[in-house]
C-alpha cells in the first residue's frame, strides 16, 4: 500500500546501560529497589519508537524471529530522559505483545502472537503517538530468542 509507513523499533543501548547500572549500584552496596520500582532484569533491554508523525493507524505487526524464542514488548507511560529516573511498576501499559516461534518451526514461518492483544497493543502505542514524538519499550527476550534474532517493524 502506497501510504503504509513502518515504524522499527531502534534499541537504546544507553538508556539500556543507565538501567543496568541502577540494579549493579543497588547490588554493590546492599540496597533494595524503592517500593514500586520495576528493574531491568538481564534478558530485558530498552527501544524506542520514533514517530515521525502524530496521525498514524495501526495495521499490522511485521515480527520475524531469526529462530525459535519469545519476545515480550512492554511498553512504558514514562518520557524517558537518560538519567537515572527511575521506572516504577505502575509505568508499564498493558497489554504487552507477544510474539514467539515454536521449536522446529522454519524461519520463514510467520511468528505467533496473541491476536487480540497484539491488535489492542498496535492500536494502543497509534493512539499514544498522537501525543508523543518517541515511546520507550522493555523487550524481553526468552526461550532462545535474543537481540540478535529479532526484527521487528
Amino acid at each position: 500500500m502506497s501510504g503504509e509507513l513502518q515504524l522499527p523499533f531502534r534499541p537504546d543501548n544507553q538508556l539500556t546501560e543507565v538501567m543496568r547500572l541502577r540494579v549493579q549500584s543497588l547490588q554493590q552496596r546492599g540496597q533494595k529497589k524503592q517500593d514500586g520500582e520495576r528493574l531491568l532484569r538481564p534478558n530485558e533491554a530498552v527501544y524506542r519508537l520514533d514517530f515521525p508523525t502524530q496521525v498514524l493507524r495501526f495495521s499490522r505487526w511485521m515480527v520475524r524471529l531469526a529462530r525459535s524464542g519469545r519476545l515480550t514488548i512492554t511498553a512504558t507511560s514514562q518520557l524517558w530522559t537518560p538519567d537515572l529516573t527511575n521506572l516504577m511498576t505502575r509505568q508499564l501499559l498493558e497489554p504487552a505483545g507477544s510474539f514467539w516461534r515454536g521449536q522446529g518451526e522454519a524461519c520463514g514461518t510467520v511468528v505467533q502472537c496473541y491476536e487480540a492483544d497484539a491488535q489492542e497493543f498496535g492500536e494502543r502505542i497509534a493512539e499514544l503517538a498522537k501525543v508523543r514524538k518517541v515511546m520507550y519499550f522493555l523487550f524481553a527476550f526468552e526461550d532462545g530468542c535474543s537481540p540478535e534474532t529479532k526484527r521487528t517493524a
